[in-house]
């Protein structure tokens, strides 16, 4: 990590979007700019929370400790994301690790001015909640999934949140290039298994591969192995 001169536009980040434009100022006075290296840690799980980043440009993913010395991605961050906010709660503790998969600028501000910036600014403060509202939904039918879902129903399900994330490119490709490692602990299966799953779905004509590209050719097709996988509701 090395402390970065460009600074952020004050537009993109979720941050500088939700507060009023009169505490744009005083984000500018306060704030810190990193630049972190590919494969760089950020910040590591366990430690305590010293503050707010927020992605300016670059692609980080957020992770933490799973089954013997694997590891669960939790989320992909890109531009405008916030991060470091899983930490927030009485211990102040990150909760999770995140970690740079691209040469990536960071802005962060410390604990005391982001609490400060939750009093002044309403507006920000319900849209904190909603995200927050809206990680919980989606954490727990992660965790659901996990639970009861198939290993190929939750890499179809990987694939199509991953496009709608990120979008495609002009060859049709899912603009995000993510290693096979990535890939799987994203699902949270082995390596072996996803590799497997992934050659089934390419044998189907579902899916393309090229090199770390994949292309869906049917998403259709894709929505109903989820469909088909997805947990029963018990009442």
């Amino acid at each position: 990590m090395k402390q970065n001169k460009k600074s952020c536009d004050f537009k993109t980040c979720f941050l500088c979007r939700e507060c009023m434009s009169e505490w744009i100022p005083a984000i500018e006075a306060c704030k810190k700019n990193y630049h972190f290296k590919k494969g760089e840690l950020i910040f590591k799980e366990g430690t305590g929370l010293k503050g707010m980043y927020f992605v300016n440009n670059g692609l980080v993913k957020v992770h933490k400790k799973w089954v013997g010395d694997k590891e669960l991605i939790v989320r992909f961050a890109h531009d405008g994301d916030i991060l470091g906010h899983r930490g927030l709660g009485i211990d102040m503790i990150y909760s999770i690790s995140a970690t740079a998969l691209s040469p990536t600028d960071l802005c962060f501000i410390d604990l005391d001015f982001f609490q400060k910036t939750l009093k002044v600014n309403q507006g920000f403060l319900y849209r904190l909640m909603l995200f927050f509202a809206e990680e919980l939904k989606i954490s727990e039918k992660k965790m659901q999934n996990l639970a009861h879902m198939s290993v190929k129903g939750r890499l179809a399900q990987a694939l199509l949140s991953l496009r709608e994330k990120f979008g495609v490119s002009e060859s049709g490709a899912i603009k995000f290039s993510l290693s096979k490692q990535d890939l799987s602990s994203f699902v949270g299966a082995s390596y072996e298994t996803v590799f497997r799953c992934l050659n089934e779905l390419v044998e189907a004509h579902i899916i393309e591969l090229s090199g770390k590209n994949i292309h869906v050719r049917n998403e259709k097709e894709l929505k109903e192995i989820t469909e088909i996988n997805a947990p029963q509701m018990v009442i």
